[in-house]
């Protein structure tokens, strides 16, 4: 994803929308830091409609019995 100082995307806000609209959405950053992202209304739809998590767990249409049994096994050990 393409990134756009702040001044830079005043300047250019026209072509920057345009870009977007195009399915190339930018990221605006401000002193270095990202602060924004401009994209298509077309996309931010999408991602408005994207369920969580916990939501798609929610919606689990099958039974407690259709869900395995956990194994007793103790975790694995890992080096840190």
């Amino acid at each position: 994803m393409k990134e756009i100082q702040l001044k830079d995307a005043k300047a250019t806000l026209s072509a920057v929308v345009d870009q977007a609209v195009r399915g190339h959405p930018a990221i605006i950053t401000r002193h270095g830091k990202k602060e924004a992202v401009v994209l298509s209304f077309d996309e931010y739809e999408k991602l408005l409609h994207v369920p969580s998590f916990g939501r798609l767990l929610a919606s689990f249409p099958g039974d407690e019995g259709d869900i395995p049994v956990r194994s007793g096994k103790p975790a694995r050990a890992t080096d840190l």
